[in-house]
């Protein structure tokens, strides 16, 4: 756990190539023979490294889970909201952000593990759940493209945060920029687009759309 501890931040901070075992392991206060005989080398490191960060964001920010009869679109609103807590990274290390942000950008093996034991599932249970909200109108195909579009615009605000708040006033940012806010309205503008909530145009943002849900 020491060197897994250690080498996050040591790749997050230079990226796979610039980041040394030497390094690693000296922040650790462990030898470099450590690293082989735990991880056999520097690429199986890395993986670890980006699953762990992952596992902690988990930890600290866990999927949510809904009691029986729970309203699709509550359940939407609160996959939103916990989508936008990790992604923002409001209750993670910044090196924790960042090695995700390094490792979706610009993926590797260590993204093709991260989907198929995390993401997946993850995806799975929106576009479970506006099949719900669907009612079973929407293809696979619809469906994923719906669930994607939603991912994309919580992880802009990640991804492009510079850049938004070069285009949007700082007291605009500071209102309607945070993760509650966000959330009410990415949920607004997905129930709107699969028929299920009034346009924009004629509803009036809340101070939480979940109250009204």
């Amino acid at each position: 756990m020491r060197i897994l501890s250690a080498a996050g931040p040591e790749f997050a901070e230079h990226g796979y190539e610039a980041a040394t075992v030497r390094d690693i392991c000296t922040a650790a206060g462990v030898n470099v023979a450590a690293v082989n005989y735990y991880f056999g080398d520097k690429k199986r490191l890395y993986i670890e490294s980006v699953k762990h960060a992952h596992e902690e964001r988990l930890r600290r920010v866990p999927y949510p889970e809904w009691p029986p009869g729970t309203s699709p679109s509550v359940k939407l609103h609160d996959f939103v909201e916990n989508t936008l807590e990790r992604m923002l990274g409001l209750t993670q290390p910044p090196w924790q952000v960042r090695l995700m942000m390094r490792e979706v950008i610009h993926p590797t093996e260590a993204c093709r593990e991260l989907v198929e034991g995390y993401i997946r599932p993850h995806f799975a249970m929106l576009v479970a759940i506006l099949d719900e909200l669907a009612d079973g109108t929407l293809s696979e195909p619809e469906l994923r493209r719906v669930g994607l579009s939603i991912i994309g615009q919580c992880f802009l605000y990640r991804a492009a945060g510079g850049v938004v708040s070069m285009l949007v006033p700082p007291d605009e940012i500071e209102a309607l920029h945070s993760r509650q806010p966000l959330a009410d309205h990415v949920t607004r503008y997905a129930l709107a687009a699969l028929g299920l909530g009034p346009p924009l145009a004629t509803s009036k943002p809340v101070h939480s759309v979940k109250d009204s849900l």
